[in-house]
């Protein structure tokens, strides 16, 4: 018989970090709109508001980690080859992450409290800039591979994703579904 090994606390400190995430997320995500507080998040994982702010300095910061955790699981930065294959599968993620029950309105919120929370709104850029920059490495390799004119402002592409993107996400008007998506892909392309 082996002796068992000491507990160091490690495990259940991540499995800490990951309820709280996940909490946060979901208290977000059902709030319709109302302000989820760091010690609403606390209560509901089951810790005290101390173990919270070791992890974030802000509700801002869990919030945004939460849903770049949940995100970074949702979009894909494929490389097939194809910019087109490429492009597409970034585009539909993207559209199917929004349609998620606890991503779309948890970035709602998170849009809509960034407008009075400063360093919520520079998380939020970070978030965003992020996303833009794998999508542009993906315009990249489909322009290094002669697939997008050498001339091609790579930028005006990402912004052109990113603009139909929010613009319908927010105002919710029109859909962002796999029909738009192929729409969008090639629309484009084909001024590129």
């Amino acid at each position: 018989m082996t002796p068992e090994r000491p507990h160091t606390g490690r495990r259940r400190n991540e499995a800490t970090h990951q309820a709280i995430l996940d909490t946060a997320l979901r208290l977000l995500g059902t709030s319709e709109g109302a302000a989820v507080t760091i010690d609403a998040i606390a209560r509901a994982a089951g810790v005290g508001k101390q173990t919270v702010y070791r992890w974030w300095p802000s509700k801002g910061a869990l919030l945004l980690d939460a849903l770049t955790e949940r995100s970074s699981l949702q979009v894909p930065t494929p490389d097939t080859g194809s910019v087109r294959t490429d492009l597409r599968t970034i585009v539909e993620s993207t559209f199917r992450g929004a349609q998620d029950p606890l991503t779309a309105p948890a970035l709602r919120t998170l849009v809509r409290e960034s407008a009075q929370d400063p360093h919520l709104a520079d998380l939020l850029r970070t978030f965003t800039a992020r996303r833009r920059d794998a999508l542009h490495a993906v315009l990249t390799r489909g322009q290094q591979r002669g697939e997008i004119p050498a001339d091609a402002d790579l930028n005006l592409m990402v912004d052109e994703f990113y603009g139909v993107f929010w613009y319908r996400f927010i105002l919710g008007h029109a859909p962002l579904d796999d029909t738009v998506a192929a729409r969008l892909t090639d629309s484009i392309l084909a001024r590129h």
